[in-house]
């Protein structure tokens, strides 16, 4: 009989990613997404993915444990957040409600509902904030945004339903991963994106905020399967989950633009707008304990990474035809 997973917020780049890996594994998938007066499955489409979803939200426990009655899984993949760190600012409480309180609605469903269920919890490297690279399971948080202060309480009170009540919650702290279908409100996105338009002649420039902060980017089709090998081991616990790389903002501009043959000095301006009033200046996962105990590395290179995702935008533009009105609309 295959097994059943549950995966929330299953619309965004990680959903959709996880989702394919599943149905690859021979799993029934189910994903729970948020009512909203547009669809938005585009992510889904793009990677041809086929699954039954279920309305909820993650601010409604009655909607959070009607869908656990519909999916019965085996595995929940809690991936639902407002995940835009900028944005966090703006929208404070509605990112904690979600971020923090939404993950104790669902363990709470959960634990009601039939606490044999494993649970995965997306964590996050920004709760290192400020603490110096590498950053691994044992340390000190340090959060710089009220989205990586939400995250800090997810991730806690999973520790807490795990000890407390012997449930199988166990937690990824991801570092920074991209890909394709990630949303035009992030760097990486901004950047492939621009260069696309500007190789094309679009644009004249673009701009960004803090050239010099430093992160540890992969793929994200290669971190959702380190998601999956947690939930495979006998005992659950916490997994940093990285390439062991960092490279700044400039560093991603100077691979992109010069992949297509540019100088990213000509075209790439700073502007304050793009600052946060707080900005973490240096992640950098150290994998250890996921490479020993899932046995997980990352396949997709660093540079491999920026040219998977200019080609796709550059392919995005040069074949307009292709796609949908909301694909190119969001992607």
């Amino acid at each position: 009989m295959a097994k059943r997973a549950f995966i929330t917020g299953i619309t965004g780049q990680d959903g959709a990613y996880l989702a394919k890996f599943l149905l690859g594994k021979g799993y029934k998938v189910f994903g729970g997404y948020r009512r909203s007066s547009t669809r938005n499955f585009w992510r889904l489409h793009y990677l041809g993915v086929n699954v039954e979803l279920i309305p909820m939200d993650l601010i409604d426990q009655s909607s959070i444990l009607a869908a656990l009655k519909v999916a019965d899984p085996d595995e929940v993949y809690n991936l639902g957040a407002q995940s835009f760190v900028g944005a966090s600012f703006d929208e404070a409480i509605a990112t904690g409600e979600v971020c923090g309180l939404g993950v104790t609605r669902m363990l709470d469903s959960i634990h009601f509902f039939n606490p044999r269920i494993k649970f995965y919890q997306a964590s996050t490297s920004e709760m290192y904030g400020l603490t110096p690279p590498p950053q691994n399971e044992k340390t000190v948080f340090s959060p710089q945004s009220p989205y990586a202060a939400a995250k800090l309480y997810g991730h806690w009170i999973t520790q807490n339903y795990r000890t407390g009540y012997d449930m199988h919650a166990s937690t990824g702290i991801l570092f920074n991963h991209e890909s394709p279908i990630r949303g035009i409100d992030f760097v990486t996105k901004k950047i492939s994106d621009g260069v696309a338009r500007i190789k094309l002649g679009y644009i004249p420039e673009m701009y960004l905020g803090n050239l010099e902060a430093k992160r540890d980017w992969g793929f994200a089709g290669d971190y959702v399967e380190a998601m999956w090998l947690m939930l495979q081991q006998s005992k659950p616990d916490d997994y940093v989950i990285a390439t062991g790389e960092a490279h700044s903002v400039r560093e991603f501009c100077e691979e992109a633009f010069s992949y297509v043959g540019l100088d990213y000095k000509k075209y790439v301006k700073q502007k304050q707008d793009f600052m946060r009033p707080l900005d973490v200046p240096h992640l950098l996962g150290d994998r250890s304990k996921a490479e020993k105990v899932l046995g997980w590395k990352p396949k997709v290179s660093f540079k491999e990474l920026v040219r998977m995702m200019v080609d796709a935008d550059l392919e995005k533009y040069q074949n307009p035809g292709k796609h949908s009105t909301q694909f190119l609309k969001h992607i």
